[in-house]
C-alpha cells in the first residue's frame, strides 16, 4: 500500500502523460517552452486570478512572493507555529522576523484570534514593523480568509496565501491561492496537484506585483533586455517537461481526482469518527485533502497506532513531529510550548493516513479496522 500512490496514477494516464513528455523531446524547448504559457493561463483560469507566475518549487514560490512584496530586514511576518518549515524559512532568509502564532485544533489552521494578539503585543514592543500573515492552508484546508482578511485590513498587513498544500480547496465557490494579495503553491509530486520533480506557482491579480515576479523570477532581469537587471532576483523557472506533465494532470484533478479524493475522506470519517477525532471541515469549505489526519488521545496511544498500521503494511505518518518554535533556527525566540496550546496538542497526537484519489473503499476499511482495534 502506497501513502500517496504516485504509481497508481501515472497508469491511470500513461498515454497523455507519455505523449506531453515526447512533445517537449522532441521540440527541445526545455527552458520557459511553449507549455510553461500555457500552463500558466490555465492555472490562473482554475484559480480565478489574473495572473499565475510558475517557479522552480514551492519554497521559491513563497520567497519570491515576500520579496514582491518587498518583505525584509525590520519587517515582522505572522505565521503559524504548526507547519512546515519553509513557511517560515522563506521569511527569514529575507532577514524579517517571524512572529509564531498558535492554530485553531479543529482545522490545524492559523488561528485569528491568536494573530490578532501576536500583532498588538508586536505593535506594542515596538522592535519590529507588522507587514505580512502568512496563512497556510494546511493538508489541504483553506485557512480562516475571512476573519484574517478583515484583521489584515485592520492592521494594514498584506496576506500571503501558503497554498502549498491546498490547491483545489474552497471557501464557498472561491478557490485557494486566491484568498491572499499573493498565493503561492507547490507541486511537489505528493501534492493534490504535483509534477514529476520540483515545481511551485505564484497567484495575484496585482498586475504591478505580477510583473515584479516575473522579473525576480529571472535574476532580476528587465523587461526591455535579457542581459539587462533592475534588481537581485533568483533564478527560479519551471521546467518544461514538468509543465507539460502537469497540464495533463490538471484536466484529470479537474475531472475526477478531486471529488474521488473527497469521497475516500468521506469513507474515513464515517469509519472512524466515532472513535478518533477526524478532520473538521467547516461549512461552506471544502478541501483537496493534501493529508487525512486524524487525532488520538495521546501520545502512547499515536506510537501504538502507528506501530500497528506498520506491522500490516500499511504507511503512516507524522505531520508534524515538530513545531517552528522547538526548531533550532526558532529557538532563540524564547517562546514556550505553553504559548502554543492547540499546536503542542497536535504534535503529540496527529497521525495522517494514507488518501489518495486511486485508494480503495476496501483498503480504506482494513485501514480504519486496525485503527479502532488500536485506538
Amino acid at each position: 500500500m502506497q501513502f500517496r500512490d504516485l504509481k497508481t496514477q501515472y497508469q491511470a494516464l500513461k498515454p497523455q502523460i507519455d505523449s506531453a513528455i515526447q512533445s517537449v523531446l522532441d521540440s527541445s524547448a526545455f527552458i520557459l517552452g511553449g507549455p510553461v504559457a500555457e500552463l500558466e493561463e490555465k492555472l490562473a483560469n482554475y484559480v480565478g486570478c489574473k495572473h499565475c507566475i510558475t517557479c522552480a518549487n514551492g519554497t521559491d514560490a513563497l520567497r519570491l512572493s515576500l520579496m514582491s512584496l518587498g518583505v525584509g530586514r525590520g519587517d515582522a511576518v505572522f505565521a503559524p507555529d504548526f507547519t512546515f518549515f519553509a513557511t517560515a524559512g522563506a521569511a527569514s532568509i529575507l532577514d524579517a522576523q517571524v512572529i509564531l502564532v498558535d492554530i485553531d485544533e479543529r482545522t490545524f489552521n492559523l488561528s485569528p484570534g491568536s494573530l490578532e494578539e501576536a500583532i498588538q503585543r508586536t505593535l506594542l514592543e515596538g522592535k519590529y514593523t507588522p507587514k505580512a500573515i502568512i496563512a497556510v492552508d494546511l493538508f489541504g484546508l483553506p485557512a480562516d480568509y475571512p476573519q484574517i482578511r478583515k484583521i489584515a485590513e485592520q492592521y494594514h498587513l498584506k496576506i500571503l496565501e501558503d497554498a502549498a498544500q491546498g490547491f483545489g480547496g474552497r471557501i464557498g465557490d472561491r478557490r485557494a491561492c486566491s484568498f491572499g494579495d499573493i498565493g503561492a503553491t507547490s507541486f511537489f509530486p505528493a501534492k493534490p496537484l504535483g509534477c514529476y520533480g520540483d515545481g511551485g506557482a505564484i497567484f495575484t491579480d496585482d498586475s504591478r506585483i505580477a510583473d515584479r515576479l516575473r522579473s525576480l523570477r529571472a535574476q532580476g532581469r528587465s523587461s526591455s533586455s535579457k542581459y539587462e537587471h533592475c534588481e537581485i532576483g533568483m533564478n527560479s523557472r519551471l521546467d518544461t517537461i514538468q509543465a507539460a506533465i502537469l497540464l495533463e494532470k490538471l484536466k484529470a484533478f479537474e475531472q475526477y481526482e478531486l471529488q474521488a479524493v473527497n469521497q475516500v475522506a468521506k469513507w474515513y470519517t464515517e469509519r472512524l469518527s466515532a472513535a478518533v477525532r477526524t478532520p473538521f471541515v467547516p461549512e461552506g469549505y471544502y478541501s483537496s485533502w493534501a493529508q487525512y489526519t486524524i487525532m488520538l488521545k495521546d501520545t502512547e496511544t499515536r506510537d501504538r497506532v502507528q506501530r500497528e498500521l506498520k506491522k500490516k503494511g500499511i504507511p503512516s505518518m507524522i505531520y508534524y513531529p515538530f513545531v517552528l518554535h522547538q526548531q533550532k533556527p526558532y529557538q532563540g525566540m524564547g517562546r514556550s510550548d505553553g504559548e502554543f496550546p492547540a499546536a503542542m496538542r497536535a504534535v503529540r497526537t496527529v497521525l495522517s493516513l494514507p488518501i489518495h484519489p486511486y485508494i480503495k473503499e476496501e483498503d480504506v476499511c482494513h485501514i480504519a479496522k486496525v485503527i479502532l482495534e488500536n485506538a
